[in-house]
């Protein structure tokens, strides 16, 4: 699958699309600006001690969402709507996963405190900005260190939410192609909320344990109950 990271010059992005390329997924790097993207692909090439990397490349975020067939927005709060429109077009009738988290820090305040949006969850805005994309939430809860620690397992699993059930299943198969993940099925989008209200909780931990990839694995479920 062609997947876009858009926004994906920062640690999740980066994370993202070193997981997705192990894993054999053809990935775009999106960005604002083509050398914003070129430049997280040289990086990923020489996190990867590679010098070609086929199914890597880099593009502008517009374009990166109209050669994709699916999308995982990886950008900040603040960046959130002008992202999705510009991405509108490209986007439209595709898959998003939308990892935004609504933090405080956003406005200037605490990483570990989540902002109360008037549409709900982030995800339900970009719905909004997005109304023929189908929006999943997604990757909220694995960590940008979990991500770049790309030789090892990744110890959490991925909660999603949506209101496309079609779309959840393709997603589901396509993340827990990433070693030591379980994608767990939420709900509808709505879930958002709460999943993205458990990021902050993360950080916290991050913070007071002093280490960078604590995650979270929901129990009790059989194994067999996969949406697919």
């Amino acid at each position: 699958m062609k997947i876009a990271i858009i926004g994906g010059t920062g640690g999740q992005g980066l994370g993202i699309a070193i997981r997705f390329v192990q894993a054999g997924e053809d990935v775009i790097i999106g960005s604002r600006t083509m050398e914003k993207a070129q430049a997280a692909v040289d990086k990923i090439k020489d996190l990867l001690e590679q010098d070609d990397i086929p199914n890597l490349k880099a593009a502008e975020n517009s374009d990166a969402a109209s050669e994709a067939e699916l999308m995982v927005l990886t950008v900040p709060l603040a960046a959130q709507t002008s992202t999705c429109k510009s991405i509108k077009e490209g986007a439209a009738g595709k898959i998003v996963i939308d990892a935004t988290g609504p933090l405080e820090s956003a406005i200037g305040g605490s990483p570990t405190r989540c902002l109360y949006l008037p549409e709900g969850a982030a995800a339900e805005r970009s719905q909004k900005v997005l109304p023929d994309s189908k929006l999943i939430c997604g990757f909220n809860n694995i960590s940008s260190g979990a991500l770049m620690n790309f030789n090892e397992p990744i110890d959490c699993d991925c909660l999603i939410a949506g209101d496309d059930q079609e779309a959840k299943v393709t997603v589901a198969k396509l993340i827990d192609k990433l070693p030591g993940v379980q994608t767990v099925d939420c709900g509808p989008l709505e879930r958002a909320q709460i999943i993205e209200k458990i990021t902050p909780l993360l950080i916290g931990l991050n913070i007071k344990k002093t280490c960078k990839d604590a995650g979270i694995r929901i129990t009790g479920i059989d194994p067999e109950c996969k949406l697919y």
